[in-house]
């Protein structure tokens, strides 16, 4: 059982009110963390528990939350603490009561008002995870290395240590990464980092949410490609974005090459046959550059 006493402390102390759990309901919390919502009768909170170990994770998303917010230009959860409570990593998050029917469209435009809040160079102020797995996000100026080292490069690795050796046709895409690109680099956006479907909702009056992020600042195509990953969004979510800041060309090539990311994660968090898709996408990419 959580120590809900210790984190009704903390919620007091992060309020300046008195907090006392009454009503503990666990909620899907996807297969990273458990989630229950706490309401004390008058006031609810979100709340995601880990193990101990896993409170840098939240420390982490803590912080790419706050700056999707300080972005002002599209809901999410506002944290409230952070801890740990008998030997449980916690975060305490605004609860937002979500399922109500809401605007593709405007959440297409609120997006690309995020991309709009940019940064010198590539990646965070600190590393964070995709998942469960780390994601590394050292500072870069050059967005070609900042994703053949910490990204494709990174994920290649972890694959390699538990059996998913790729071999050349991934090693000749790593290094020919670069002719994707344009004379143009892309310039560092604020990223979501996660945004498949499941990672948005609506709240009871109809405005977008975003949550359970892996921010950093990057090109905003690979925010865009993952909506495409899992599902998909509606088209009238790309038309907004489309209008709101028309996306290049080229995009329709590079969303192979960002997913692949996402795909190589999934093989190194589930295993299962995401290697195989893996292959079938390198292969796709080298015939483009061939």
């Amino acid at each position: 059982m959580p120590d809900w006493a210790t984190i009704d402390q903390h919620i007091g102390e992060a309020t300046g009110q008195p907090f006392a759990t009454r009503d503990a309901r666990a909620v899907g919390g996807g297969c990273i963390n458990s989630a229950y919502v706490l309401s004390d009768g008058k006031r609810g909170f979100f709340i995601k528990l880990n193990h101990a170990a896993r409170l840098a994770m939240f420390k982490a998303e803590a912080e790419g939350l706050n700056d999707i917010l300080h972005s002002r230009s599209i809901r999410a959860p506002a944290p409230l603490c952070h801890g740990v409570a008998a030997n449980e990593a916690y975060l305490v998050l605004e609860h937002l009561p979500l399922g109500g029917q809401g605007s593709a469209e405007r959440l297409g435009r609120e997006l690309a008002q995020m991309h709009r809040c940019q940064h010198e160079r590539f990646g965070w102020r600190r590393d964070n995870t995709i998942g469960a797995t780390p994601q590394i996000n050292t500072e870069e100026t050059d967005w070609v290395r900042f994703w053949q080292q910490h990204r494709l490069g990174h994920q290649l690795r972890l694959a390699a240590e538990k059996g998913g050796h790729l071999g050349a046709p991934a090693e000749q895409l790593l290094a020919r990464t670069g002719d994707f690109f344009g004379d143009d680099q892309p310039r560092p956006s604020l990223l979501h980092g996660d945004l498949w479907s499941g990672n948005h909702a609506y709240t009871e009056d109809g405005q977008p949410v975003i949550f359970d992020p892996a921010v950093y600042y990057g090109d905003r195509e690979t925010d865009l490609a993952m909506t495409e990953l899992f599902g998909g969004f509606p088209p009238t979510f790309y038309a907004a974005y489309e209008e709101a800041w028309p996306l290049d060309p080229g995009y329709a090539t590079r969303k192979t090459l960002y997913n692949l990311y996402h795909i190589l994660n999934h093989f190194n968090l589930f295993g299962g046959g995401y290697l195989e898709q893996a292959r079938h996408m390198i292969a796709q990419l080298l015939s483009e550059v061939r």
